[in-house]
């Protein structure tokens, strides 16, 4: 088994084994769908279709908010949860995620979503229980591009 595979295993972050030829970068075994709370979405979906299956895989917090309006020049998402409503400039799914992480930068019960980057004309995301961002990052293959954001999380 290969040592990737072998490390998602152990960390108990694999659905089931991705095939031999998506073994070789994270990416890829998220392409696979082999990963728990990975996500490949089509490089042209706007926030507002990205929002629903990202809240739902986040849970916590993220499985409570709702949509209320949506403007498109400039691409903008007013959203509720509880008694709070805000407007978010999203122009892209990446500020989405960063949107939805900062929201959910304190709730236990909610996941991290991390932008594993573009791979097969997908971007590639993984919601990862926020625990685990810590022995992630001490892996070599754990890369992500919103690191910064993902830092941040929990402290």
């Amino acid at each position: 088994m290969d040592g990737l595979v072998l490390q998602l295993k152990q960390l108990g972050l694999l659905k089931r084994a991705p095939p031999k030829a998506s073994q070789k970068s994270l990416v890829a075994v998220c392409e696979a769908g082999a990963l728990k709370g990975g996500l490949s979405l089509a490089l042209d979906v706007r926030p507002d279709e990205a929002i629903g299956p990202l809240c739902a895989a986040l849970g916590g917090l993220a499985k409570t908010l709702r949509v209320v309006d949506v403007r498109k020049e400039p691409f903008e998402l007013w959203v509720r949860w509880g008694d709070q409503e805000e407007r978010w400039d999203v122009p892209d799914v990446p500020a989405l995620v960063h949107n939805l992480n900062d929201l959910c930068r304190e709730d236990a019960k909610a996941c991290a979503i991390v932008d594993l980057g573009e791979w097969q004309d997908a971007l590639q995301l993984w919601c990862v229980p926020k625990e685990l961002l810590g022995p992630l990052f001490r892996q070599r293959f754990f890369q992500p591009r919103n690191e910064g954001d993902l830092q941040l999380i929990g402290k």
